[in-house]
């Protein structure tokens, strides 16, 4: 079986059980893990459906453009159907947002304006009145508008409140999420509890956004706005896919709280998700420890989480980053030598001489697990191996693994000492093939230090 096109991924992600972030209580609690979307989020789901729905309706014509406001995850998802069905994409966005994820848009073939974070919703220079503006300018474009557009509501109706139901037999009890447009929350409720009226629903919220006081008040306090870190949840508006009448309690979090729970689901529960994911999660813990005395063995408690971890590397899983906005504790930078440390990468640095064949730099390749070789001319380093350059020789040319690697080697990897700090030696992956090479305090143990390697060493960090 096979898919026509990317676009036949998206959804029926899985439930995972929560085992010690919840382990207190007496409950079963279930992850909805929507990072395993093709588009590596939650918004996969409404990109679709938007799009159709503006294709039905004749906005959107063939070769049309589309204009979107987002904080990055629905650019991606938008970008993804725009490739499978031959649309061009301009996002705008915020100042607030990761690196990564206008990296992520811009990869996926999007224009992408970025707009300042701290001003007014109707202001000249918000990314709401940018992508307004746009639409304005540009001939068959189409702004989709998440915000207050019912197709986004309607896609988790269609999808996500059914695999909730399906999945857990009808047992779901409680279901919780946080709310940026409202779609997920408001679309999968109106499922639920059609499906069965005592289906609570609980909203996680930033501090910082208008809706937890909403919710309680039905009062739009602009008191409430002001700037904080978390992405991709909470408003300074009330969106119109926000329902807040299918909503039965709401909680708030601290930025602080979001993002220790974040590198808490990376290290103990092995999902590596997104801000938002944490903030839902202490959304989640906190509801749990305020109810506590409510709790029965029977409670099926599903949390969505919404994103990737990859979109933060520079923010939430970056000690640096962290430290700077007081989330832990000020102590010396990770460095290369404790990057060393927790890696998998112990013993005698692998590599292959200049003289091997690309078939003996394969099975090296292979055999360790390994996709940077070193390669040598005795006791020097002369050159290195990626697994795309044995790959594409190899795909080129079937018989050339007798023939030397020498042709096909690139520079030597970069050595750095063992002494220099996360944020340098990242600086220096980002310019080289992914690896880099450094020299024990004796001179006589040489290791390669990976991407993967850093990655591993920052997930399973958690600073107090």
């Amino acid at each position: 079986m096979w898919h026509e096109s990317i676009l036949g991924t998206i959804g029926k992600t899985p439930l995972v059980r929560i085992n010690r972030i919840c382990s207190e209580f007496d409950v079963t609690v279930l992850a909805k893990v929507e990072m395993l979307n093709p588009g590596a989020s939650v918004k996969d789901r409404i990109a679709v459906s938007m799009i159709e729905a503006a294709e039905a309706s004749g906005e959107l014509r063939p070769g049309g453009t589309i204009i979107e406001s987002t904080s990055g995850n629905t650019g991606a998802g938008l970008a993804l159907v725009a490739i499978a069905k031959g649309y061009r994409c301009i996002f705008t966005t915020t100042d607030k947002q990761s690196p990564e994820k206008a990296d992520v848009l811009r990869a996926l073939g999007a224009e992408v304006m970025v707009c300042p974070t701290n001003v007014e919703p109707d202001d000249p220079k918000s990314y709401y009145s940018v992508a307004r503006r746009l639409v304005e300018e540009i001939p068959d474009s189409v702004y989709l508008n998440q915000y207050d557009n019912v197709a986004n509501a309607e896609a988790h109706y269609q999808s996500t409140g059914p695999e909730l139901w399906d999945d857990t037999e009808g047992k779901i009890t409680h279901f919780i999420a946080s709310a940026g447009t409202g779609g997920t929350i408001s679309g999968s409720a109106r499922y639920l509890k059609e499906k069965n009226a005592e289906t609570k629903i609980i909203g996680v919220d930033p501090y910082g956004s208008v809706y937890y006081k909403y919710f309680f008040t039905r009062e739009f306090d602009k008191a409430e706005i002001y700037p904080y870190v978390t992405e991709g949840a909470g408003e300074d508006i009330l969106a119109k896919n926000m329902n807040f009448d299918l909503v039965d309690d709401y909680v708030r979090v601290t930025d602080r709280d979001s993002m220790l729970m974040t590198r808490r689901l990376a290290r103990e529960e092995g999902l590596f998700v997104g801000q938002t994911s944490g903030m839902t999660m202490a959304g989640t813990v906190s509801w749990l420890e305020e109810n506590r005395d409510t709790l029965t063995k029977d409670m099926i408690i599903v949390v969505l989480l919404p994103d990737t971890g990859f979109r933060y590397l520079s923010k939430t899983y970056n000690d640096a980053w962290m430290r700077d906005h007081g989330f832990v504790e000020s102590r010396p930078d990770l460095t290369v030598a404790e990057i060393g440390r927790t890696d998998a990468n112990h013993g005698d640095l692998i590599s292959v001489s200049k003289t091997s064949t690309l078939g003996e730099a394969a099975h090296q390749m292979t055999e360790h697990g390994i996709s940077q070789l070193p390669v040598t001319d005795g006791s020097e380093i002369v050159g290195s191996l990626t697994e795309s350059d044995v790959l594409g020789r190899l795909v080129e040319n079937p018989e050339a693994s007798a023939e030397s690697v020498e042709p096909v080697m690139g520079e030597p990897l970069p050595v750095v000492p063992e002494s220099m700090h996360l944020q340098d030696l990242t600086k220096v992956l980002e310019s080289s093939p992914g690896a880099v090479l450094t020299m024990g305090k004796t001179g006589s143990e040489m290791r390669i230090i990976t991407k993967s390697d850093l990655i591993r060493s920052l997930s399973s960090r958690v600073l107090p």
